[in-house]
Parts: structure tokens; sequence; C-alpha cells
């Protein structure tokens, strides 16, 4: 694993260098997790693939909505026109590589429609919706970032070991490519923009939730990996 994020600025004393050290040992736990292992040598079993295809199409249906709420309190004209246009890449790029995905996987859309939604995606999307609706923009910007940034550095680390399956190696192509990477790289300048200006209250209230969605992402692939499913 490197010791540093493959995306981004990467320099010593940015706002998302000090972010990104708080959350290292939630990265390296992602990268060592079963789910994450079995995508590179392929021993992933199919249906628990699928089933975290499900559970990101409905997750991924929230993050479009959360990412129009960070845009509604963005600062500038450019900044609300950058996550208005990343909320619409949600339907046109990523459910466009569910939609190979599924037929691959023996899902069709109404199976994805009638799944019940997970009990940690629905905590996640709740806390996303909670944060950028009820918090401020440095508290919606910092929440969305994990599911970013995180997805991006898994996906240049995972593009250097490969997939022995095809509908793996698709999955990480997405991610782990250079049009993603360039889209959370802006992502990234942004928040090194807006951190140093925030009050230290503030700051730290939006570390929090960075922080916390960090966590969330860990859960989201141990919860697939589990196939977790409502206890009662």
């Amino acid at each position: 694993m490197p010791a540093t994020p493959r995306i981004g600025r990467n320099e010593p004393g940015t706002w998302t260098a000090s972010l990104w050290s708080q959350i290292a040992p939630i990265y390296a736990a992602i990268l060592d997790h079963p789910f994450i292992g079995g995508l590179t040598d392929g021993s992933l079993p199919a249906d628990v693939f699928a089933g975290y295809v499900a559970q990101d199409v409905h997750y991924l249906r929230t993050y479009s909505r959360a990412l129009a709420g960070v845009a509604a309190k963005a600062p500038t004209l450019a900044d609300t026109a950058m996550f208005s246009r990343h909320a619409a890449e949600v339907f046109d790029v990523e459910l466009s590589l569910h939609s190979e995905l599924l037929p691959a996987l023996g899902l069709s859309a109404d199976a994805v429609d009638a799944a019940s939604v997970a009990p940690t995606t629905m905590a996640y999307n709740s806390y996303l919706l909670a944060t950028v609706y009820g918090g401020s923009f440095a508290d919606g910007l910092a929440a969305v970032l994990p599911c970013y940034w995180i997805y991006a550095e898994v996906g240049a680390e995972l593009l250097t070991r490969g997939s022995t399956d095809a509908r793996y190696q698709r999955w990480i192509d997405s991610y782990g490519g250079d049009e993603f990477a360039a889209t959370v790289s802006e992502v990234l300048a942004l928040a090194d923009r807006i951190g140093p200006g925030l009050a230290a209250a503030d700051e730290s209230a939006a570390r929090a939730h960075f922080v916390t969605t960090s966590r969330y992402e860990w859960m989201f692939f141990d919860a697939a990996y589990r196939q977790e499913s409502w206890p009662v």
C-alpha cells in the first residue's frame, strides 16, 4: 500500500493531507478486507458481488441527491456547476457501469429495485442526507468526500493488481481510471481551498463527518461481504 494517496496534491500541510492522515488506518483496513482481496484474485463469490452492486445502486441514488444538496450550498457558481455535473454523472456514468454488470451477474433492474435496502446502506444514506441538508457547505463537502476519494484510491491500487474475473476488472477499471481520478482531484482542490479558512469548531465538525463517512465506506464493503440483512 502506498504511504501517501495517489490522487490529489499530496502536499504536507494541506487540509486534505491532514484529513487523509486521520483515515489512513481505515483505508488500510479497506484494502485488507476479504471483499477487496476477492476482487483481485477472483475468489469473491459472484452472488456477494451481485448483492454489493444492488446495494450500490440504492446508495448512489441517494449520493446523487446529496451531491445536489452540496451544489446548492456551494460558495461559487463554478463550485455549484461542478457538483451539479457530478450529480448527473452518477446516473450517466456510474449507473451505466451497473447496467453492464447487472446482466453479467444475472441481475435485472427490477430485481435490484425489489431488493431490500440493507441496514448499513440505509444508515449511510441517512447520515449523508442529514449532514448535507442540515449542516454547512463544509459539512456536506466533508461527508461526500470519502466516497470520491476512497473509491479512486482503491481503484488505483487494484489497477496495479488486476483481476482474474472480467466482471471485477470492469469495476476496477471504472474507478481506477484517469477520468475518475480527474473528477476526484477537482473536489480535493476545492477542499484544500475551503478547509484552511474554516473556524476551529467548523473545521473539527467537518473533519468528524469525513472520518465518519470513511468508516461507512469500510462498513459498506463489509456489509456486502457478510450479505447483511435485517435481523428481524
